[in-house]
């Protein structure tokens, strides 16, 4: 028996791309991040999303595991935006690739424009070699380890407890500069709705 009959696509594939859409912008992923996760090609994810294909059950379920939900994720209604989140410790949704782990404290919040991760770093991850630049502000808190902020000429050694703010146009990049795991909380919050900056923080790591 064919395992694609296991699966009913009622309204269709229209649903499921606009679903793996919403999923993959919840997780903070770019089509070319989770193209690298999944194993799939960037042009499959862009036709499933415009519902230009048909997904198989497998590309489905590889989809699943790199998403981090069940397979049946695809097929539910979208939770509505929320007015208030509160995330129990132990319930963060999270996506780990390579040495960094993102925890997404507002997800469903509604109109995102506030965007709130815990971010756990190995030592030696970076931001990269490009300097990063978005729109509105940023909001970093030390939580363990010692993390090193570049601002503009500036840099600040963060570790637990220190906080630091400033506008975003300036650029900026970070580094996991400690011998152990280090761990921060950031807080963006783009005045431009249509603005990436958790892209644009760690591409080097998810791309």
């Amino acid at each position: 028996m064919n395992e694609s009959h296991n699966l009913q696509f009622t309204d269709t594939d229209t649903e499921v791309g606009r679903k793996l859409r919403q999923l993959r912008a919840w997780r903070g992923l770019s089509l070319r991040a989770l193209a690298e996760l999944s194993g799939l090609n960037v042009n499959t994810l862009s036709l499933i999303e415009n519902s230009k294909t048909s997904p198989s059950v497998n590309t489905l379920q590889q989809l699943a595991r790199s998403l981090q939900v069940p397979i049946t994720a695809f097929f539910e209604s979208a939770p509505s935006p929320r007015a208030v989140i509160f995330t129990p410790a132990g319930q963060r949704p999270a996506v780990q690739s390579g040495s960094v782990r993102l925890q997404n404290l507002a997800r469903d919040l509604s109109n995102g424009s506030l965007q709130s991760f815990v971010v756990a770093l190995q030592p030696e991850e970076n931001s990269g070699d490009t300097l990063i630049v978005h729109t509105g502000y940023e909001f970093i808190y030390g939580l363990a380890g010692s993390v090193q902020y570049h601002v503009a000429e500036d840099a600040y050694a963060l570790g637990p407890g220190d906080a630091l703010v400033f506008e975003a146009h300036l650029p900026h990049c970070w580094k996991n500069v400690g011998q152990g795991e280090a761990q921060f909380l950031l807080i963006l919050q783009p005045a431009d709705p249509h603005d990436a900056p958790v892209e644009r923080h760690f591409q080097h790591a998810i791309y």
